[in-house]
């Protein structure tokens, strides 16, 4: 709240302007204008309240009234000119700082997300946005059918649901690329569930991977690239799932580590089904779904929408092109490895 002493400063030379205005009745100058619209944006980078302050303006005409020897109206419109350009200046401050903010914060997010600033210093503008490095965090990020930013209304409701849920708990959200981003301790995992839940609700159906905690700023890039790498991976798996752990994909990228090993396993197993009636794809997503109905054949049956005796055909059809049998439990084992190797890599739409 600002004090009437303090208020007096942001009033200079209104009352000599209300004096004259009564007097003559002329309008208040374009210097008065000025003067009146850089005195409100000294009173909002000053921390002060609009409305205390054209409060002050209406008291200090009370008190100026009854020196005033002209009309009324002449006295009003005098007030009028000079609170609205006292707003105007004040509004503008506002803009002004709302959009360095922005700005600041921007920065951070792409330092931050880039791990391209120093330690320290990036340290200490952290806590300003809420933000502890110290301690280790978890970085979960949405990805949807649009493009977001930090204005969208996505944005805008997910962050209130946040809010709304979770208060003061050191949270950051934001965007990058598109994509909605939620940084939150990482030992409050209920944040980042509750976040992903929201998301994917807002954005009508978005996939939302979660990265590891990690500790300290750099920790904040590391979770953040794992759980883009993992959005990728979902993608390329086709993972029917609408939130995916880093944490529960681990054994992926390590079957990928070896790129080439990987590439002569899928070819080995599984290239003689490209001489297959319609091609690999149809005996590949077979092998897919039968390995995920956990071998049981009616169940993927069902999901394929085949008889159960036509899912045996094609099951015995991969046994005689590639000599290795779903059934056999050794075989079991290098035909879905070989099958994974196929998503991730891609294969057969591209060549490997």
């Amino acid at each position: 709240m600002t004090e009437p002493e303090t208020a007096q400063r942001y009033l200079n030379g209104y009352a000599t302007i209300l004096t004259e205005v009564s007097a003559t009745g002329r309008r208040l100058t374009r210097d008065e204008l000025a003067e009146r619209r850089a005195l409100g944006e000294q009173a909002a980078e000053d921390g002060h309240s609009l409305r205390c302050l054209v409060r002050e303006h209406l008291s200090a005409t009370r008190v100026c009234w009854p020196g005033a020897a002209g009309s009324a109206d002449r006295v009003l419109a005098a007030v009028e000119q000079a609170v609205d350009a006292f707003a105007e200046g004040y509004e503008r401050a506002q803009r002004l700082a709302v959009r360095e903010e922005e700005a600041a914060r921007r920065e951070f997010v792409d330092d931050l997300l880039y791990g391209r600033s120093d330690l320290g210093r990036l340290a200490e503008r952290a806590e300003r946005f809420g933000l502890v490095l110290s301690r280790a965090h978890a970085v979960a990020v949405a990805e949807g059918p649009e493009a977001y930013d930090d204005t969208a209304p996505v944005t805008r409701r997910v962050e209130t649901a946040l809010i709304s849920r979770f208060g003061d708990r050191r949270i950051l959200l934001t965007t990058k690329n598109g994509r909605l981003i939620c940084i939150a301790p990482g030992d409050q995992d209920d944040v980042l569930t509750y976040f992903a839940r929201q998301a994917h609700a807002a954005t009508d159906g978005s996939r939302v991977a979660v990265g590891r905690p990690q500790l300290g700023a750099g920790g904040v890039v590391h979770s953040y690239e794992e759980a883009l790498s993992t959005l990728e991976l979902a993608e390329r798996l086709d993972l029917d799932e609408p939130v995916v752990r880093a944490a529960d994909l681990l054994v992926y990228p390590v079957l990928t580590r070896d790129r080439q090993a990987m590439a002569d396993l899928v070819l080995s197993a599984l290239g003689p089904l490209r001489s297959a009636r319609g091609g690999a794809e149809p005996l590949l997503r077979t092998l897919e779904v039968y390995f995920e109905s956990g071998c049981t054949a009616a169940e993927a049956a069902r999901r394929l929408a085949l008889s159960v005796r036509a899912l045996t055909y094609r099951l015995e059809r991969i046994h005689r092109l590639t000599a290795a049998s779903p059934a056999d439990p050794m075989h079991r084992y290098t035909l879905q490895t070989a099958v994974i190797g196929a998503r991730l890599l891609d294969w057969p739409a591209q060549e490997i």
